[in-house]
């Protein structure tokens, strides 16, 4: 290894410890215990926060894993809730181009992360503007099942309301029904053809756009329509394994120009659906929110 890499190496491990130490554990989402020793993360929960193994955490912050992928970049930066000045250097460091003003971003801003961490075990997700999944929390895989079940690249809600050959769905492990699915097939269509727009040169968006035209009729049907739109709202009825069907309203929340979609899943107040998701909740899955990037 030539004095460069190992200088850029030394340098991203003391970044991210240097990151790490300065993240309070409530900052993420994450109970602090008593006679807790560090004021910042853990390893072992920047990995589990990441999706990464705590033994590539020590070799990152060691400098003997000097060029991590471009996921696993996006998903420390997510889970280390970095500016994207921060984001932008963290990828040079880890000898990556920096994703540019004209791709779609998986980043999390640190205001929406803090946000998010607020909601506690209200279900929650969010995904880029091609609906790939990049963040959800315990509450949404109490809900719906633990999207880390499927490979990373699956995740995303486009496929999933539009699968190919026939494919199960990726996002929800039990059925879910809708109040008009044919208008949300729509929005969804609409939104992804809105997303090409802003994003003209993003190559995940064209694939997936090429793929689905190619491969599934009722989109290919929607979006020779032209319509141009943005998913909003839904009503949804999730058919629990444990607490029965639950319904619930499903708003969909858009954070500047990232475009990044914050889904929010709640019911009536005092409601029987209220108190399933209550109970779907304590059913529980992991305690702590999640990242889209494995």
């Amino acid at each position: 290894m030539d004095v460069v890499a190992r200088t850029s190496g030394s340098e991203l491990g003391a970044m991210i410890r240097v990151w790490r130490d300065r993240l309070p554990p409530s900052a993420a989402g994450l109970r602090s215990a008593r006679g807790r020793r560090a004021a910042g993360l853990r390893r072992e929960e920047l990995a589990d926060l990441a999706g990464v193994s705590v033994d590539y955490v020590v070799r990152l912050e060691q400098g003997r894993a000097t060029i991590p992928s471009a996921s696993v970049v996006a998903s420390l930066a997510r889970a280390l809730q970095l500016s994207t000045a921060e984001r932008d250097h963290l990828y040079r460091l880890a000898q990556l181009v920096a994703p540019t003003t004209g791709l779609i971003s998986d980043h999390l801003p640190p205001g929406v992360q803090r946000v998010l961490a607020r909601l506690g075990d209200t279900a929650a997700a969010v995904f880029a503007a091609d609906w790939q999944l990049v963040w959800w929390n315990r509450g949404w895989a109490a809900l719906l099942g633990d999207p880390a079940l499927s490979p990373a690249g699956l995740r995303n809600f486009a496929r999933d309301r539009f699968p190919l050959d026939g494919s199960a769905p990726h996002l929800a492990r039990w059925p879910v029904s809708e109040t008009d699915r044919d208008a949300t097939d729509a929005a969804v269509v609409s939104d992804l053809r809105r997303a090409t727009g802003r994003y003209p040169q993003d190559r995940r968006l064209a694939a997936l756009v090429g793929e689905l035209n190619a491969g599934n009729s009722r989109f290919a049907a929607l979006w020779a329509t032209g319509e141009v739109g943005a998913h909003r709202e839904d009503r949804k009825t999730i058919h629990h394994p444990s607490v029965g069907p639950v319904t619930v309203d499903c708003d969909v929340l858009s954070e500047g120009d990232s475009e990044l979609k914050i889904v929010i899943m709640t019911a009536a107040p005092g409601s029987e659906d209220e108190t399933k998701l209550r109970l779907a909740a304590i059913a529980g899955h992991p305690a702590t929110a999640r990242s889209g990037a494995r």
